[in-house]
């Protein structure tokens, strides 16, 4: 802000002084002619009569001055405008109100060393009610000649501890400063801004416009995020990051009827209070070969197409050569012929990779665009990655892509494609913000309204008797559907050790096509074995019970009651001998 220049003297001002002058010659010249008559009295009086009359003078062009600039200055200029407001951006709140962002002012801490009487008790009483203080910044502030800042985004009790010192040159500045009093809860979703207001990641950046034009009409923006919900995925995803020793984690909740994301989680955590230690590369943006949840497109897609049913039938007691490539095997070798069915409640490679080959590389394709899954996640989230896809689908790229692998998409990207084969057939974008009564979009339709249904039906019984068996007894009465991925992790350009466990569930599977349902995903990054695992790093054993530990947290909250009753609305399909617990 510029300094507005000092007004000059005003005519009337001029005048007066020159007539002041001339009453100050006539005052000296009426002390000379006392002295000269010898009346010393007369003399005194005049003294003191002259320095009153200067005093009043002086106040009265004071006076005049200030009424002056007070009535006539122009304060529509830049140089008396007044600093812009420290509130730039709107509050956060999830879909219940609950505060997730706030701006609050914060006190920049300066010193002006000219005004300090004693250099070493300033710097002992400074550091120890204020130990964050950087030691070598106030040295040199103490050492110098100039007002300095020393540290920035204190709060209220923090400036109030130091003011209360009482100590000469310690000054205090307001600051705007964005503020999140659930630290690392829901932090990736929440995001960040800068101190100058800017939104940097999550729905911050992506909501940054409406969220500065909510903070001119004083309105909050709700996210569609139930913070009862985030809540328990944060602690759920925390608890198996920690017990299977993975190196990070993702997980989702979204509603399939809205595409609302209910809660996003990813591992390593951060605290947007302090962005600079935030991941770089966040688990959930992050693509992945995902496994067999992609058995779920596969299928999903020959259904549609009319290309098998329920009851058709796949030897899978070979392994599968395409060209000269590796051969495709299953994770456990059956010796039998299986169902469509089996196919998914079994995780059969071979009978995945079949049944792309029989819909074909232009087929898939399609399916494969319209589900979003050769995309970035169409959300307001900036960070979602684009997948890595084969420049082509031959034959062979398309027979790995049916069971996950050769293809890496984003855990939102999954969720967008899962919620149109959960939902009814309809594709819609997810969004992080509430969406009110009305404004659910319709979608476009992907998949046929029975498809989706019998997509339901076999995700469900995947969970009763196929690799998701756990999320039943963790879950009960929920209806739980699902489907498990295990997927090889690429490490230096070649298929490692290490693998990505994902699970992909539904509930309740149960209802007519728009009843509200919802999806959940939870995916962890190399997890290891434990004794309670058996020796295995298999979905079934991490990433499923993870799940169902999720969903029997939050579904009182999504108002999804339990129901006594068969697991299954119709009889199970046989099982083969020799299958158990695989992906």
């Amino acid at each position: 802000m510029t300094v507005a220049p000092l007004p000059s003297p005003a005519p009337g001002l001029g005048q007066a002084l020159r007539m002041g002058a001339r009453a100050i010659w006539r005052l000296e010249h009426a002390f000379e002619r006392a002295r000269a008559a010898n009346r010393p009295a007369d003399d005194t009086r005049l003294r003191i009569f002259f320095i009153l009359a200067l005093f009043v003078c002086v106040f009265a062009a004071l006076a005049y001055e200030a009424t002056r600039a007070a009535l006539f200055s122009p304060v529509g200029e830049d140089v008396y405008a007044a600093p812009p407001p420290l509130v730039v951006r709107a509050d956060l709140t999830d879909r219940n109100g609950e505060l997730l962002a706030a701006d609050i002012t914060h006190y920049g801490l300066y010193l002006d060393p000219k005004d300090v009487w004693d250099p070493d008790q300033t710097r002992a009483a400074l550091l120890k009610a204020y130990p964050k203080l950087a030691r070598e910044r106030l040295d040199r502030a103490l050492a110098g000649k100039r007002r300095e800042y020393l540290a920035g985004g204190l709060d209220a009790a923090e400036r109030e501890a130091i003011h209360d010192l009482g100590l000469p040159g310690v000054q205090f500045e307001e600051e705007a400063r964005r503020d999140y009093p659930l630290g690392q809860t829901g932090a990736h979703l929440i995001g960040y801004a800068d101190p100058s207001g800017k939104g940097l990641a999550g729905a911050e950046r992506g909501l940054d416009g409406a969220i500065h034009a909510a903070a001119a009409r004083s309105e909050p923006v709700a996210l569609a995020m139930d913070l009862r919900v985030q809540s328990a995925l944060d602690d759920e995803l925390r608890r198996a990051v920690s017990t299977f020793s993975a190196v990070g984690g993702a997980g989702l909740v979204v509603d399939v009827q809205t595409g609302e994301i209910l809660a996003l989680s990813s591992w390593p955590a951060f605290d947007p209070n302090a962005p600079g230690a935030a991941p770089q590369n966040l688990v959930a943006n992050r693509p992945y070969e995902l496994g067999s949840v992609f058995k779920v497109f596969t299928l999903a897609v020959a259904l549609d197409q009319g290309l098998a049913t329920l009851d058709s039938t796949f030897d899978v007691r070979m392994p599968l050569q395409i060209g000269d490539a590796r051969p495709i095997h299953d994770h456990e070798k059956g010796d039998t012929v299986l169902t469509l069915a089996q196919v998914f409640t079994h995780s059969s490679n071979i009978g995945a990779a079949k049944l792309a080959l029989r819909a074909g590389p232009a087929v898939m394709g399609d399916y494969f665009h319209r589900l979003g899954l050769f995309g970035a996640a169409p959300s307001e989230l900036a960070e979602s990655a684009r997948p890595l896809v084969p420049r082509q689908l031959s034959e062979l790229t398309l027979a790995n892509i049916a069971f996950g692998q050769g293809i890496s998409v984003t855990p939102l990207a999954l969720a967008t494609g899962m919620t149109a084969v959960l939902n009814g057939g309809r594709y819609i974008p997810l969004t992080i913000r509430k969406l009110g009564p009305g404004q659910a979009p319709q979608g476009r339709r992907v998949i046929s309204e029975a498809t989706s249904r019998t997509m339901l039906d076999l995700m469900r019984r995947n969970v009763v008797e196929g690799s998701g068996k756990q999320v039943e007894k963790l879950a009960p009465g929920l209806r739980v559907g699902g489907k498990t991925g295990s997927a090889q992790k690429v490490e230096n350009g070649r298929y490692g050790a290490n693998n990505v466990s994902s699970f992909a569930a539904v509930f309740p599977t149960d209802g007519p096509a728009d009843a509200k349902r919802y999806f959940v995903l939870i995916t962890l990054d190399s997890p290891k074995a434990t004794k309670d695992t058996y020796g295995f790093i298999t979905a079934g054993w991490n990433a499923a019970p993870t799940a169902g530990r999720v969903i029997d947290r939050v579904a009182p909250f999504l108002g999804v009651a339990r129901r006594a009753g068969p697991a299954l609305d119709a009889a199970p399909a046989a099982s083969p001998a020799g299958t158990g617990m695989h992906d």
